[in-house]
């Protein structure tokens, strides 16, 4: 009897671990969370790049990035979100197949997991009240300034002073800003000229740098990284990926700058 319990016991935890974490490679060897489905992790709350709807899901310009990779990729998209400062662990660990989740390529997030080709360029600016006189990086000294978790923007923001507040995303500091709270926010150029034209009180004052976002992946997982870039050079030249930016930001991001 006891024999039989134990037996039972094991079996029953490994498809405990089996159905909490396990891994199916195919046939050309690449890594996946579950057979024949890409598992993408964005955070919902980071518009116009996701937003979370009414019914729960999640829609916006990574979105339909992901969307369209999973397609040529030839798997089902299955979205899940989750708290942009803790997407790429979950990448790390295994537990999404991939982040897109506009995440900037930094030598920190290298050494955590890999990343594709970039699939859209941008950069942080600051952002400021209209009445401001904030108008440059040397302007922030001492001042307050707000960010998102997890965000390379706190990086950034710390250069230039030791007063940083962080929030869950970039959407509610910049709210906080146009309600009088803080003096700046430092953001995503692009996510602070949509917070504008929805009717945010704000003004873009200097762009500080550009950069490259890009799709992350485990370093494990060469093989899907692989399929993932050649995806995107081909939505890249069968023009997919400039429909998609032009239907959210009414130009091409997915070009890089010359």
């Amino acid at each position: 009897m006891k024999k039989a319990i134990s037996s039972l016991l094991i079996i029953f935890t490994v498809m405990l671990i089996s159905a909490c974490g396990g891994k199916t490679t195919t046939s050309d060897g690449v890594k996946l969370v579950e057979k024949g489905k890409f598992i993408y992790a964005t955070s919902g709350e980071y518009k116009p790049f996701s937003v979370t709807n009414d019914d729960g899901t999640m829609s916006g310009f990574d979105v339909d990035v992901a969307e369209a990779v999973a397609k040529e990729l030839g798997l089902e998209p299955v979205q899940k979100k989750f708290k942009f400062a803790g997407i790429v662990e979950g990448v790390k660990s295994g537990r999404f197949d991939a982040a897109v989740a506009s995440h900037t390529i930094t030598p920190d997030r290298q050494k955590k997991v890999d990343f594709t080709t970039p699939y859209y360029y941008s950069g942080p600016q600051i952002f400021t009240r209209p009445d401001s006189d904030i108008k440059t990086v040397d302007d922030l000294k001492g001042k307050e300034v707000a960010v998102s978790k997890g965000s390379t923007y706190a990086d950034i923001a710390k250069k230039y002073t030791k007063n940083i507040k962080q929030y869950d995303s970039d959407v509610v500091a910049l709210e906080a800003l146009s309600k009088g709270k803080h003096d700046a926010v430092i953001t995503d150029y692009l996510t602070g000229k949509e917070a504008i034209g929805s009717g945010l009180d704000l003004k873009g004052q200097q762009l500080i740098e550009r950069s490259e976002q890009a799709i992350a992946v485990a370093k494990d997982n060469d093989k899907l990284k692989e399929k993932i870039n050649k995806a995107l050079e081909k939505l890249r030249k069968d023009g997919t990926l400039k429909k998609i930016s032009e239907k959210y930001f009414k130009d091409d991001i997915t070009t890089k700058p010359e």
